[in-house]
């Protein structure tokens, strides 16, 4: 099955931090492409295990998502992103 997500990646000292806010996984890395390669890689037992356990579709569900088909598709989908500089005192 595919599902689509975002993936989010960071900068945090000297290290690099990868989140798919959708589903709430996180990893960390040594470079940007070692942070998106471990977050993979939970998403991958993560849904392994949710799968033996009988719980993946619940999960899913929970986060949004429903089936369609061999598809994953999110019930909702983000259509923009933007950075601003905030006033704060």
């Amino acid at each position: 099955m595919q599902l689509k997500t975002t993936i989010e990646i960071w900068k945090k000292g000297k290290w690099y931090i990868a989140r798919i806010p959708e589903l709430d996984f996180i990893s960390q890395g040594r470079n940007l492409e070692e942070a998106k390669s471990n977050l993979l890689e939970v998403a991958r037992i993560q849904f392994a295990e949710m799968r033996e356990l009988g719980t993946l579709e619940e999960y899913l569900s929970e986060c949004g998502f429903i089936q369609v088909g061999e598809t994953i598709e999110p019930q909702q989908e983000m259509v923009g992103f933007e950075q601003h500089w905030l006033q704060v005192a």
